[in-house]
């Protein structure tokens, strides 16, 4: 049958990437309690597309993926963004996996166990400089306003800060050792299931511990930094302000020497 994608394209300009989104598929991560954890991935995959060629084989994207064992570790994944590369025979591939990643937390007064759920991304960039794998999580906490606090003669805005932090490794990093430090950040971690007992708690402990959004993005860089195995990383913290028609935000990125 006639090969259309390979024919020369009307426009000679070379793509950076092409592919597919939004695929889902099951997937098992690496879990520090319980050794394994099933979840569902939603998949991106892309390789670069050379001026000359009018498209590239989105089957072979599912074809790679199919072959792919569903296993999120170093190995198995670089196999599969290796796969992806070869299959349309590209110089660079690109693939995001972004999955739910579920934790038992007790509250912290009750002790009651609830489930939290985290955002969480893995993606694998082949390159001509090689493989490179950066993992990332999305925490929720939240934050007292420092300003707010010391000016008023009783109570402060409070509000909810999501802190998104990516990182590149020289060894294996827990997916709960990124959200312990994310959640150590803010001026206190947040909770599916809290009891009155369990507000009371949060809310003064909270209280105690009032951070500015530069605060919270400064806690968890410098937890970052101070991880031996951490090579590489970007934090952004971002506060749903509840006094303000908008959102606070900073961010880091650094290389680590």
């Amino acid at each position: 049958m006639k090969d259309v994608q390979a024919s020369p394209s009307d426009v000679s300009i070379a793509i950076n990437r092409v592919g597919i989104k939004s695929l889902r598929l099951p997937l098992t991560v690496k879990d520090r309690e319980h050794g394994r954890q099933s979840t569902v991935a939603e998949v991106d995959l892309a390789v670069d597309l050379p001026a000359q060629f009018k498209g590239t084989h989105m089957s072979r994207f599912v074809e790679a993926l199919e072959s792919w064992n569903g296993e999120l570790d170093f190995r198995e994944f670089k196999h599969l963004v290796e796969g992806v590369r070869d299959r349309l025979d590209a110089r660079n591939a690109h693939v995001t996996v972004r999955f739910p990643y579920f934790l038992r937390r007790p509250s912290p007064a009750s002790g009651a166990v609830s489930t939290m759920d985290y955002a969480c991304t893995v993606q694998g960039d082949l390159t001509g400089e090689g493989f490179r794998m950066t993992m990332g999580v999305e925490v929720p906490v939240m934050t007292v306003c420092p300003c707010s606090l010391a000016i008023s003669a009783q109570g402060a805005h409070s509000q909810r800060t999501v802190i998104r932090a990516r990182c590149r490794s020289k060894g294996f990093v827990w997916l709960e050792e990124l959200i312990d430090m994310a959640e150590a950040a803010g001026s206190s971690p947040v909770y599916a299931l809290l009891k009155r007992e369990d507000e009371k708690h949060v809310t003064e402990a909270a209280f105690a511990n009032p951070c500015f959004v530069e605060d919270v993005v400064r806690n968890a860089a410098k937890a970052l930094e101070d991880h031996p195995r951490i090579t590489w990383y970007a934090v952004e913290a971002e506060s749903f302000e509840s006094i303000h028609n908008h959102c606070a935000f900073a961010g880091i990125e650094r290389e680590k020497s």
